[in-house]
């Protein structure tokens, strides 16, 4: 994987939209399609509607991870469903807020990061849609982690959180009160800098009851599209 890429604002949009429509063209007829919540992932919407109307996405569905790519999808006339309705999805679109050369990544900066990894976990291929900003030599090098807390054991598992290192801070709405997941939950942004070993810290977390989720999704993704200055290129695990 190349060094990590300064990405400006103004580029960045462009490249989320090419690492979409590339990953919007892996999409077949009949397909059960997962898709996140992130800014590059909502960027194929537009383009997968375009295909149905060429009559190219016959029979596909599409379960959403978070109400507002649910809205995005109904908006551009593309059917939405349920995990319940399709429990097995074929394949699951995603952004990602770092990448490491494994193709494990960080993901929550937008808050579905339960919902996220669910739809994910339910795909039998994870792609990830990225600008080239977002490659990073090691996790936790250029994004905090995101961890979904139980309320009931928000004290506790700030404590625990910090005596990792993890420096935690709850992620807060315009009006200074905790910003809330579709479940209710909080999250605590964690700069834990790099991650010598995402996976342990995974299971960490996961051994956690006020743990509701956290933002490692660890040996996930089986592709990820990604566009620089050198065009769209696929990472393969």
């Amino acid at each position: 994987m190349q060094s990590p890429q300064r990405i400006v604002p103004e580029a960045a949009r462009g490249f989320k939209q090419a690492a979409s429509a590339h990953a919007a063209a892996l999409v077949e007829a009949g397909m059960a399609v997962g898709l996140g919540h992130g800014s590059t992932a909502v960027e194929a919407v537009p383009v997968l509607a375009a295909r149905a109307g060429r009559g190219e996405l016959a029979g596909t569905v599409f379960v959403p991870a978070a109400r507002f790519m649910a809205e995005a999808l109904r908006r551009h006339g593309l059917p939405v469903v349920s995990l319940d309705d399709r429990p097995e999805l074929d394949l699951a679109i995603d952004g990602a807020d770092e990448i490491d050369p494994d193709l494990n990544c960080i993901k929550g900066g937008g808050g579905a990061l339960l919902y996220e990894k669910i739809v994910a976990q339910a795909a039998k291929r994870l792609i990830l849609v990225a600008d080239a900003g977002k490659l990073s030599p090691r996790l936790g090098t250029r994004h905090p982690l995101p961890v979904e807390i139980t309320p009931f054991a928000l004290a506790s598992e700030l404590r625990f959180l910090a005596g990792l290192g993890g420096h935690p801070a709850l992620r807060l709405r315009p009006d200074g009160d905790p910003m809330r997941t579709q479940r209710g939950n909080v999250i605590a942004d964690c700069p834990f800098g790099p991650i010598a070993d995402p996976a342990a810290l995974a299971a960490a977390l996961d051994a956690r009851g006020g743990v509701a989720g956290h933002g490692l999704f660890i040996g996930l993704a089986a592709l990820v599209v990604v566009a620089g200055e050198d065009g769209v290129r696929e990472l393969r695990r």
